[in-house]
């Protein structure tokens, strides 16, 4: 934003935003703060100024120069560029099962591979679809964080392959899965409650792609793309694992663009916490998906950089800092250097819905950052002649606002239930369907 606001949302942005960055004058920590009267004031950058100081007035000009502009920063800056890769798909079907979830569900176990080279990364899908459907279905697509067999107990359902991000339970025990994990994240995916509203489900495990942690490259994609280029270990840090899985997501919808039970032009992409973030980035760069959901995203997802609140760029490095590109890391403690905050990536999945979700007790993804990241993000919206989250004040709790920019506030911790579900559901149907 310019120092007097733009216009867009009837002058709630410039109320808003203010005239300085509190990074420069309040150095961060590698710690969060927690501390609303530490957040300091910050200067949104306006994502409708293009970088030769015009201002896009229409769709078509946004698409045409401001959209490419900030796409590129991101790539450059914050998530890394995806290598062009030469995929060829083949699918696989390993398993059919005509009554899962009660009878609701045909439930297929698909192995996805994209490379002829067979210690290339291969993706273990799951799709489930509405039984007596009479056409083809719209679809939630999202990773899970423990595997297919960590959403559903059914013990024909294999555990998956490779590292796990280690567990205070007996789910996970030196990194592998063991019995234990069955159905332990059931309770994030209420199967029935989406099929019984007419929409499939597909996921897949997000280490399939790549293992979460600082040498995951070495089994995962970015290692592969490096095998097959011939270029220097070094190149992997010009994308993240963010990207990796992003680009994980969008090969997920090559398939299902290929199921005729499938609808692919109603294909929502979804995702928590860190999944959120990619979730939004696959959806940013890949314009096949219809609507995009981000969960507790936070930081380097839908909260503001640029507010001193939660957790900061600092922390993401130093918690996880193989999840961004390497340029990521000039700015710690320089948020205000930036040339865009986390509302213009929003913003680059217009005209599209995208709904964004928060939780009272998450206080390290930044809730009201979230929020008003989907209150910024209106005015390219608004060139669509669509209309954002429709409101200036932050929410109460459990009162789910917005247009085709949609947001709630949830009671409760960090994590992803059926009230988040419901309404991701009410939100799907009214664009969707």
């Amino acid at each position: 934003m310019t120092g007097s606001g733009y216009v867009g949302v009837v002058g709630m942005l410039a109320v808003l935003a203010s005239v300085a960055d509190a990074q420069q004058s309040r150095p961060t920590t590698y710690g969060r703060n927690y501390d609303e009267s530490k957040v300091g004031s910050y200067r949104m950058p306006d994502p409708l100024l293009r970088k030769n100081g015009r201002r896009v007035t229409d769709a078509s000009s946004w698409v045409a120069t401001r959209r490419g502009e900030i796409l590129s920063d991101f790539r450059d800056l914050m998530y890394g560029h995806t290598p062009d890769l030469a995929v060829r798909l083949k699918a696989e079907e390993i398993d059919v099962r005509q009554d899962a979830v009660d009878g609701l569900a045909t439930r297929t176990l698909i192995n996805l591979r994209f490379f002829d080279h067979p210690e290339a990364p291969h993706i273990n899908l799951m799709l489930y679809l509405p039984n007596g459907a009479t056409k083809p279905a719209p679809v939630f697509l999202g990773p899970s964080f423990f595997g297919n067999a960590s959403v559903e107990s059914d013990p024909s359902i294999p555990l998956p392959r490779g590292w796990l991000r280690p567990q205070a339970t007996a789910a996970v025990v030196n990194n592998r899965p063991t019995e234990a994990l069955r159905g332990m994240n059931a309770s994030r995916w209420p199967l029935a409650l989406a099929l019984k509203c007419g929409y499939g489900v597909a996921t897949f495990f997000y280490g399939d792609v790549e293992p979460d942690h600082i040498d995951g490259w070495r089994d995962g994609i970015r290692g592969y793309a490096l095998k097959t280029t011939g270029r220097t270990e070094r190149a992997v840090d010009e994308w993240g694992a963010l990207g990796a899985w992003a680009w994980g997501m969008s090969r997920a919808l090559d398939y299902l663009a290929t199921n005729p039970g499938v609808d692919p032009k109603r294909v929502a992409v979804f995702g928590h916490s860190r999944i959120g973030k990619a979730a939004l980035w696959a959806g940013a760069q890949d314009e096949r998906f219809a609507l995009v959901i981000s969960n507790n995203s936070g930081e380097g997802g839908a909260s503001l950089a640029r507010r001193n609140f939660g957790e900061n760029i600092a922390y993401s490095i130093a918690h996880a800092s193989w999840r961004y590109s390497n340029r990521f890391r000039d700015y710690i403690d320089r948020a205000s250097n930036l040339p865009f905050d986390q509302h213009m990536l929003l913003a680059l999945i217009a005209p599209r819905p995208v709904y964004v979700s928060s939780a009272t007790e998450d206080p390290g993804a930044d809730p009201k950052g979230e929020f008003l990241s989907a209150l910024h993000a209106a005015p390219v919206y608004e060139l669509y002649g669509r209309r954002g989250v429709a409101a200036s004040e932050w929410p109460a709790p459990d009162t789910p606002i917005g247009d085709t920019i949609g947001y709630h506030l949830r009671t409760g911790q960090h994590d992803i239930t059926a009230y988040d579900w419901e309404q991701f559901l009410t939100f799907a149907d009214r664009h969707l369907k």
